[in-house]
């Protein structure tokens, strides 16, 4: 059974930078793509980051060239570095693999 657990969320300043983790239990990590999701208050959740069994990776434009998602198959784990963070990045973020989510962490951007 699959479970995964986000970590690093924090408060910090505009301009800031964030490393989040998202490590999974089972033996499917390193076949599996992962993605990173927020749900910023009063919106719906969007995709922000995901990273194919391969590596491969796309983004979602509003994050482009400031997050990084990269993974560590040893470690069972994906990480999201998330730099230049603005106010607007202000969300609960999660990671899903296999339609299991994570139970979020919390990143507050502040002006």
């Amino acid at each position: 059974q699959v479970q995964l657990v986000e970590s690093g969320g924090d408060l910090v300043q505009a301009g800031g930078s964030l490393r989040l983790s998202c490590a999974a239990s089972g033996s499917i990590f390193s076949i599996s793509a992962v993605g990173w999701y927020r749900r910023a208050p009063g919106k719906e959740r969007e995709l922000v980051a995901r990273i194919g069994s391969s590596g491969s990776t796309n983004y979602a434009d509003s994050v482009k060239g400031r997050f990084t998602i990269s993974r560590d198959n040893a470690k069972n784990t994906v990480y999201l570095q998330m730099n230049s963070l603005k106010p607007e990045d202000t969300a609960v973020y999660f990671c899903s693999m296999r339609n299991v989510w994570g139970q979020g962490t919390q990143v507050t951007v502040s002006s």
